[in-house]
């Protein structure tokens, strides 16, 4: 097994084998009338492994895992790498449909054991889906497929377990390519907005910067949720073209604020993962600085503290070219990922923003008030701003200034307004 999307291999059958053997065992339970089931297999967090310990590990490590597959299953079962860090199972039926929940379970608790790489443990989960024949489908194909879906919606319950396939399943699977189909078109039809917050100093109350937020609101949907099309934007590669939209949008409406005579503010934009890792990011954000006429030092910005961490010297390497720009830096959703501010002497960035899920907590809990107060110090001995968003009480705001915070953000102050 090899890090590779170039081609398939599998653990010892060529992938035209796969189907082949999902054939036979369809075969078999059509003269039996015995169960079987077609499994899909994916490692959590693989890709993080991958980038973060290197290929050389990675590849250790599907290695390993196959080992552990194969030993876990019967003679009578297939074990296949259907590509990157998927695996396909194939379980002819047995009498006693709970033998094979037992290899399935036997499987799943094996992958999970810990694993020495390198003299280093390692432990890595699985999501499972499962489709049953003839009920899910009456061809290898369409069973690979539904087995894949199911195993989506076991990462998407939290990773770490096994989902049937159920034809609700399908219906979302139609559904969101319904909607990403409506997605692709929003922005040529103009259903895209931005939405403003103001960020405010928490000594002078005054505004002195904006979080740019992008809205959608369509014709055949209604007004969508970012909750429900950020994630589908990012995983279909959309979030591309919309994020480079919002951040010319967001400079745009700063120099009209200029030109108004308002007093300059830091306008914010949010950074995805699929932008931040473009080769010619730093040359896009020049074009839309020098398009727009907006100064460099007015724009900032967020990114997620697991991008950061995500190859960290490629990604230092690029911050510190968008900090040669002029450009401000912010973590953003600090609290949710690494939680380690050591890292961040190493980072070229300004601010720091705590998540909203520290925030909602801090009014009724004196042990994240003194958590909060402990980051927003060691925070300021790094030189680095803080900002707390989500700040939605007039409690939460008082308790964040006798933790000496920066500046804040939420609905006690403003919702994001068009």
């Amino acid at each position: 097994c090899v890090n590779t999307e170039d081609y398939i291999v599998t653990c010892g059958i060529p992938l035209i084998l796969i189907e082949d053997r999902i054939g036979q065992a369809i075969e078999h339970r059509d003269r039996t009338k015995l169960p079987m089931w077609v499994v899909f297999l994916d490692l959590d967090r693989f890709k993080f492994i991958n980038d973060s310990m290197g290929h050389n590990i990675g590849d250790q490590l599907l290695v390993q895992v196959a080992h552990r597959m194969q030993a876990a299953v019967r003679e009578v079962d297939t074990v296949a790498r259907f590509g990157g860090d998927e695996f396909i199972i194939v379980l002819p039926g047995q009498t006693d449909e709970t033998l094979m929940m037992g290899v399935l379970e036997r499987i799943i608790h094996m992958v999970c054991q810990p694993m020495q790489i390198n003299n280093q443990e390692i432990i890595i989960t699985c999501s499972v889906g499962i489709a049953v024949y003839p009920n899910d489908g009456a061809k290898a194909e369409t069973l690979i497929q539904h087995a894949d879906i199911a195993m989506y919606r076991a990462k998407e319950l939290g990773k770490n377990n096994f989902q049937f396939f159920t034809e609700s399943m399908n219906e979302k699977v139609a559904e969101r390519m319904y909607v990403e189909n409506l997605l692709r078109h929003a922005l040529a039809k103009n259903e895209l907005e931005v939405y403003y917050q103001p960020k405010v100093d928490l000594e002078t109350m005054q505004m002195v910067g904006m979080e740019a937020l992008i809205r959608w609101n369509s014709p055949e949907l209604g007004f969508v949720s970012p909750i429900r099309f950020i994630t589908l934007a990012e995983e279909s590669g959309l979030i591309v073209p919309i994020g480079e939209w919002v951040m010319r949008s967001a400079c745009q409406q700063t120099v009209a604020w200029q030109n108004a005579g308002y007093a300059p503010l830091l306008m914010s934009v949010n950074l995805s993962a699929r932008q931040f890792k473009q080769s010619n990011l730093v040359e896009r954000i020049q074009n839309i600085l020098k398009e727009t006429g907006l100064e460099a030092q007015y724009l900032e910005l967020e990114l997620t503290e697991s991008m950061v961490m995500t190859e960290v010297e490629a990604s230092l390497q690029l911050l510190h070219e968008i900090k040669t720009l002029g450009i401000q830096i912010s973590v953003d959703d600090f609290g949710t990922g690494y939680s380690s501010l050591t890292y961040l002497r190493n980072l070229p960035v300004e601010t720091l923003k705590i998540d909203k899920s520290f925030i909602d907590l801090i009014a009724g809990d004196s042990t994240h008030a003194a958590l909060i107060a402990s980051i927003v110090d060691m925070s300021h001995v790094l030189g680095l701003a803080v900002v707390a968003e989500g700040v939605e009480t007039p409690d939460q705001l008082r308790r964040l200034i006798d933790c000496h915070c920066d500046m804040f953000q939420g609905y006690v102050a403003s919702k994001p307004l068009p």
